[in-house]
């Protein structure tokens, strides 16, 4: 079951609506339009993602590879109850393996885009990856062939407001001055999500990814041992 319109008129309502009745009274179709384009997209992902990386969470289940559509409003000014942006993740067991880095597909109803990093990476693996650069560690030399070799993703994260690394090459500045990282593909138009070879085109901008993925993870494996 491909996304359709249905799924993203689904989560703009449920969104606006900000309502258990409302939700509830509609459960099927969060489940039809929503949830099961998400599960069977997991599905689909998940041979190719544990060839990747044997340590992926790859169960196609809500709070594994698919988000909740609750919200948590704990720690929030913002009190909606639901999400409008739902995603399919992999991952490493966050309880096995500290702060990993991941490979999402993330849609709302007006974008998605897919890729390989970190929302917010901690202070300490943003260290590690900028020790790897600075040393021409063989995972860093390859993420940077990955990314010269493409034109599907771009670098996104927030950089410093002076440079730290002004003697640097170009290339290695583009990593090196940032607080977090990540490797994203946003899509210009969210009608892409209805294409049934949606599935195909991730697995080939993953593939893509896989050195990027691997550089992440040797700065993860690096900080835990600083």
């Amino acid at each position: 079951m491909a996304f359709t319109q249905k799924t993203l008129e689904f989560l703009a309502e449920n969104r606006m609506r900000n309502s258990r009745d409302w939700f509830h009274s509609h459960k099927a179709e969060y489940q039809a339009h929503v949830l099961q384009p998400l599960v069977q997209l997991s599905e689909t992902l998940a041979p190719v993602m544990e060839k990747m990386d044997s340590q992926f969470v790859t169960a196609p289940k809500i709070g594994k590879t698919i988000s909740r559509i609750y919200r948590d409003t704990r720690f929030s000014k913002d009190k909606s109850l639901y999400r409008e942006h739902m995603w399919v993740v992999f991952l490493r067991d966050k309880h096995l393996f500290t702060d990993p880095p991941a490979m999402v597909f993330e849609l709302w109803p007006d974008g998605y885009f897919y890729g390989c990093g970190y929302y917010s990476a901690p202070s300490k693996i943003m260290a590690a990856m900028r020790q790897l650069i600075l040393e021409d560690d063989k995972t860093y030399r390859a993420a940077q062939k990955a990314m010269d070799g493409q034109t599907e993703f771009q670098m996104d994260g927030e950089f410093y407001k002076r440079p730290h690394y002004p003697d640097q090459p170009a290339k290695k500045r583009d990593w090196l001055e940032r607080r977090h990282i990540s490797v994203l593909h946003a899509g210009a138009d969210v009608r892409d999500v209805y294409d049934p070879g949606l599935a195909d085109r991730l697995i080939k901008g993953f593939e893509t990814l896989k050195p990027v993925y691997d550089f992440f993870i040797a700065a993860a494996e690096l900080s835990k041992r600083s």
